[in-house]
């Protein structure tokens, strides 16, 4: 469906439109109407993590900002980003930023890495930057929770050219391969290659632990390669197949870290459900206008077995039974610590990262961007009752804008996750989980509207930031090219279409 057929969350001028318009869409979501501010509003209320007794239920979750060096070091722009997570006010830091275990996982070649002692020297810095401006604003860092996620992309390293992929892939992915021009002759990893990442990531966290970080993220969400683990179920070998094979990636890292790095703690980000890839309609797109999304034709691909989460009958639905067996893997490893997101940007967008309007590599809202938000609240729903003494961090609450507070204030107060996360809004508004803490009321003029050049940005292998409300971004020199970028991508031809074929 194309934006303009869409109701905009700040058109609903009271919580009962906002209400009655989820009816419309046959939405439930948890809703309080009275907001609670100080010590009586659940979000403020103190939950232990890694050891950690955190004052608030908000965490900054992990962005790329396709803003250091080549070198994999931070300039003064992501220098400037990690201190806003510190001015937030969210007591969870969820891993700042996705950092490469070694050059060739990176997904752009501006990507932090932590793989030599000169990259220990630039995630200190950030994270001095960002315990620094916690402590100027708040006065204490004690309540600080600080993560790293670190990651291999996978399917979708980018470590030389923005726009060039050098893919690491587990298995043969009859969409995907295809939908990014990936050759029949493209190598797999070998299991030797997959050990000697397990290698690498497992010194990249001994060095997050002597910088000081609490917890590292083994990063499993998004299509990057943790992910595609989950779903190699046609891999042969060691570390596919089974879903012992498929997470024993998983389990080795684990085993790995804690011989080395005694006392740090580990979370997982997993995207705990997929469906098939989509692309624009290509009978309504038209120069300066995509189509909405529709999934690419997988009716030669049944049973569908690249997916994790999804019902293999039919890719189009959610199946939690892999799921709910991965979460019991992770309680025996004493993993408790859980990020639950969903899909991939690259290939499903809407179910991932809900929004009004696409990137320029994406499509047009397929559905009502608050069914993307209730599908993935819900999920993360049943997986805390199901795992009650798992800390669970929930997604997708960008999109809600005006009614954020209202749904995150009842999700934490009704069981449905522990900790409210937030992405794209932290970066047009970090100070938001102050704001509503302190119980003022959001500023209009900072909440994010889902514009999505945050994501178009680097697609174009542009710094990502908040092109729109950040006058930081709006008034740089990347505004302009963004603009042409932008341009480009809606005077292009009409999207190809897929077939599955075996």
């Amino acid at each position: 469906m194309p934006p303009s057929s869409i109701v905009k969350i700040h058109s609903l001028a009271t919580p009962g439109a906002f209400l009655d318009h989820c009816r419309a869409l046959g939405v439930t979501l948890p809703f309080h109407a009275d907001l609670l501010a100080g010590p009586e509003s659940p979000l403020a209320q103190p939950i232990t993590v890694c050891g950690v007794r955190v004052s608030n239920r908000f965490a900054v979750q992990p962005m790329e900002g396709w803003d250091g060096t080549t070198d994999g070091l931070p300039t003064e722009r992501t220098l400037r980003r990690w201190r806003r997570f510190g001015e937030s006010g969210a007591q969870l830091i969820w891993g700042g930023e996705a950092v490469a275990v070694r050059p060739d996982a990176r997904a752009n070649p501006n990507q932090l890495m932590l793989h030599e002692a000169k990259h220990e020297d630039g995630i200190a810095q950030l994270r001095e930057a960002l315990l620094d401006a916690r402590h100027e604003r708040y006065g204490s860092t004690e309540d600080l929770c600080l993560g790293l996620q670190l990651t291999h992309s996978g399917r979708f390293c980018r470590p030389t050219d923005p726009k060039r992929l050098d893919p690491a892939i587990l298995y043969r992915h009859p969409l995907l391969d295809r939908k990014f021009g990936l050759p029949d002759d493209t190598p797999l990893l070998t299991d030797g290659d997959i050990r000697a990442i397990v290698d690498d990531t497992i010194q990249a966290a001994t060095r997050a632990h002597r910088l000081g970080f609490q917890f590292v993220d083994l990063k499993h969400c998004h299509g990057y390669l943790g992910h595609e683990f989950l779903s190699a179920k046609t891999r042969e070998g060691d570390y596919g197949g089974s879903l012992e094979n498929r997470t024993r990636y998983l389990r080795e890292l684990t085993q790995g870290i804690r011989a080395a790095a005694p006392g740090l703690q580990i979370g997982v980000r997993v995207s705990a459900f997929d469906l098939v890839p989509f692309r624009p309609d290509p009978e309504t797109s038209r120069p300066g206008a995509l189509g909405p999304g529709v999934p690419e034709d997988f009716s030669g691909c049944l049973p569908y077995r690249y997916a994790f989460g999804a019902e293999e009958a039919n890719p189009l639905e959610v199946d939690l039974t892999e799921v709910f067996a991965f979460f019991e893997m992770l309680r025996s490893l004493g993993i408790t610590l859980v990020n639950v997101t969903a899909g991939s940007p690259y290939y499903n967008p809407h179910i991932q990262r809900p929004a009004l309007y696409p990137p320029s590599d994406g499509y047009a809202p397929p559905e009502d961007p608050l069914v993307g938000v209730a599908r993935q609240m819900a999920v993360t729903h049943r997986l805390k009752e199901r795992f009650p003494d798992m800390t669970l961090v929930g997604t997708g609450y960008t999109y809600l804008q005006e009614y954020l507070p209202h749904v995150a204030q009842a999700a934490v107060a009704d069981g449905w996750t522990d900790f409210v996360g937030l992405g794209r809004m932290i970066l047009s508004y970090p100070w938001l989980p102050a704001d509503l803490l302190a119980g003022e009321r959001a500023r209009h003029k900072l909440l994010c509207r889902t514009f999505s050049d945050c994501t178009t940005a680097p697609r174009n292998g542009l710094p990502s930031g908040c092109y729109p409300l950040d006058d930081y971004y709006k008034k740089s020199d990347e505004a302009e090219a963004l603009f042409q970028a932008k341009r480009a991508a809606v005077e292009g031809v009409r999207p190809r279409r897929l077939r599955c074929i075996q």
